[in-house]
């Protein structure tokens, strides 16, 4: 039987809070549990957002709290050549579609269908309107007109497309304290249109975090259930790729007072600050329930 293999992967664009301390304790408890090995990912595509700093901060965040890792770490940044060739695959295929599109020209668009329609448009599970459909179905040349001028431009899952390459019925199985629990049905078409390379990066989190769980050989992902959602995609892409899919655990959030989900963008309270207040890392593990 295969080793079983766990990951946690943060972001260093800012330091980490009591959410991703439960999320990395609970991985470390599970891969224990399981006899699994723990593996450390650094998930800074954005490498505008992302800095060293961050990276040796967060590990020494980990460190504080009890936690080890296998090393090598995998850094995302260093593998944008692994993604390029994955999308490039994925759009020979026609499976992708480049969208020469605005964050404020689709938001200008989307409008327009809602005074058209008297109704909202459909948003996708992250409450993000769907892709309007503005570049799909571009003739081919004046593609190649908008790239030769150097128009940057993302590419975009055409899901019709996908179901054509890798029809399913889709879906993963979700695994318990025990082991395997259920098989839960995915509904990708729910993501159409969703960005698979961004204009700016040759890569998005989607795709690198399906290309990297293979890569390593990750067998069972923990995170938190405001990913859920994005499995249905996830499980896609890993069809369409030929990838082995996981097991899956979506835990929940850790919430403020107010009932808010924890994050770095509201600038919840980090570790740091604990630390800093004399609080420990044995309480901090008690509190999120890892004695």
């Amino acid at each position: 039987m295969t080793q079983p293999v766990f990951r946690f992967a943060p972001s260093p664009n800012g330091r980490l809070h009591l959410g991703h301390a439960y999320s990395a304790l609970l991985n470390e408890s599970l891969a224990r549990r399981f006899g699994g090995r723990l593996l450390l990912r650094i998930e800074n595509i954005d490498v505008a957002r992302c800095r060293p700093e961050h990276e040796r901060a967060l590990c020494e965040d980990l460190a504080w709290l009890g936690l080890s890792w296998e090393r090598p770490v995998r850094r995302q940044s260093e593998h944008f050549g692994t993604y390029r060739a994955a999308a490039a695959g994925l759009a020979e295929r026609g499976l992708l579609f480049p969208c020469f599109c605005s964050r404020r020209s689709i938001a200008a668009a989307v409008a327009r269908l809602e005074r058209e329609a008297g109704r909202p448009w459909p948003r996708d599970p992250d409450g993000v309107p769907l892709y309007p459909g503005t570049c799909r179905g571009l003739p081919p040349a004046e593609v190649e007109r908008r790239r030769a001028g150097g128009a940057a431009h993302a590419w975009r899952v055409d899901m019709r497309a996908a179901h054509g390459a890798a029809p399913g019925p889709h879906g993963y199985v979700r695994f318990g304290p025990a082991g395997p629990q259920e098989r839960v049905a995915a509904y990708p078409e729910r993501w159409d249109g969703a960005v698979i390379v961004r204009a700016d990066i040759p890569t998005s989190y989607h795709l690198a975090v399906v290309v990297d769980d293979a890569l390593q050989g990750v067998t069972h992902v923990v995170r938190g259930r405001d990913l859920e959602a994005a499995t249905d995609l996830h499980v896609m892409l890993q069809a369409l790729l030929g990838l082995p899919a996981p097991l899956y655990r979506h835990h929940g959030l850790i919430r403020d007072p107010h009932g808010a989900k924890l994050s770095k963008s509201l600038r919840s309270e980090a570790l740091a600050d604990l630390r800093s207040r004399g609080v420990t890392a044995a309480q901090v593990r008690e509190r999120l329930g890892f004695p």
